[in-house]
């Protein structure tokens, strides 16, 4: 490929300052249909009865399968750096927290 096609099939990305920021989720639920996977993107508050979706991502079936490759790829890069990731919550099981209750 000559550098004329190259230039011609980059990409540039541009990330905006609010969103280079980004927003703090420790909450994941997905759900999906035959057209789209959806992500809500939630954060839990210790001893607030209530969570917010903070962001919601919807992405076609193939796009969720590249992002799943992807994260699959980065964690196996972070674990070989950094250790082994452990899971302290299983699966299904509400987050808890530590401290006291705070309070809204």
């Amino acid at each position: 490929m000559s550098s004329n096609e190259e230039n011609q099939s980059q990409l540039n990305i541009e990330l905006a300052e609010d969103t280079a920021e980004g927003i703090y989720s420790n909450l994941v639920m997905i759900a999906h249909s035959p057209e789209e996977f959806i992500l809500d993107f939630i954060r839990v508050m210790p001893g607030v009865p209530k969570a917010r979706v903070k962001s919601r991502i919807i992405v076609t079936p193939q796009h969720a399968k590249r992002l799943l490759r992807a994260l699959s790829d980065n964690i196996d890069r972070y674990e070989r750096n950094h250790g082994h990731i452990e899971e302290r919550t299983p699966p299904g099981q509400p987050i808890q927290f530590g401290g006291p209750s705070g309070e809204a």
